[in-house]
């Protein structure tokens, strides 16, 4: 399973992205798909995650401003960006829970990240 993140941008603060990232290759299932960001120095941190039945979390500090969605059929996973701050600066990552086969073991599988930057 390969995954492909793409939306990332350079944004004024206030302002909004949306994230996209795309399972590909040998799927027999995706459980949650996911968003982490990382800040240099700092460990990767979950921003939001979606589940199979659409259960959604999120971080804190991006509740009512972020909101992930996920398309099963195409197994993509969207994140939506609103009202960024420059405390969002971070190169973003996606992740999807899945297997490849009906008796494969469900592992994270994870994308290449994408940077995202908001200037104040």
């Amino acid at each position: 399973v390969q995954l492909q993140a793409s939306g990332g941008g350079l944004v004024q603060a206030g302002g909004s992205l949306r994230l996209s990232c795309a399972a590909s290759g040998s799927i027999f299932s995706i459980n949650d798909m996911g968003w982490y960001r990382r800040v240099p120095g700092k460990q990767r941190e979950l921003v939001a995650v979606i589940f199979s039945g659409g259960r959604t979390n999120y971080a804190d500090s991006v509740k009512g401003r972020f909101t992930i969605s996920r398309d099963n059929a195409e197994n993509t996973v969207y994140l939506q960006m609103d009202s960024l701050k420059p405390e969002d600066t971070a190169v973003y990552y996606c992740r999807a829970h899945g297997r490849e086969s009906l008796y494969g073991t469900n592992r994270d599988y994870w994308g290449q990240g994408t940077q995202v930057t908001v200037s104040s």
